[in-house]
């Protein structure tokens, strides 16, 4: 029988997404890592918006997407949001949004 894994709840983690148009997750990944961040993965989509939310919005809503998620200790979660929504905002050619999960349990992490 295998030896149960190890999870790592002494440390508490955040998963942010940041959802970008297609080409612009390098620049959340540079900014990610200035405020802290190890890595990410990017996974590609395709957005839905309608014509009201561009109205809303002010901004022509370009369809392909980027999703960039970063998992990230809590407590510089804020620091990584920040400068990514600085990089690659909704006021950005990249006119991304950015928001954070709370992880509950993590497996295969090591000390960062």
């Amino acid at each position: 029988m295998d030896p149960p894994v190890r999870l790592l709840n002494e440390k508490k983690y955040e998963l942010i997404l940041c959802i970008v148009n297609a080409g612009f997750s390098e620049t959340v990944m540079d900014a990610a890592k200035e405020a802290g961040a190890r890595g990410g993965t990017l996974l590609r989509g395709r957005g839905t918006a309608n014509r009201e939310a561009e109205e809303f919005f002010h901004i022509n809503i370009q369809p392909d997407k980027e999703i960039v998620m970063i998992l990230v200790p809590e407590d510089i979660k804020d620091g990584v949001l920040q400068s990514v929504y600085r990089a690659a905002g909704l006021n950005t050619a990249g006119q991304g949004i950015a928001f954070s999960l709370p992880v509950d349990r993590t497996v295969g992490l090591g000390e960062q």
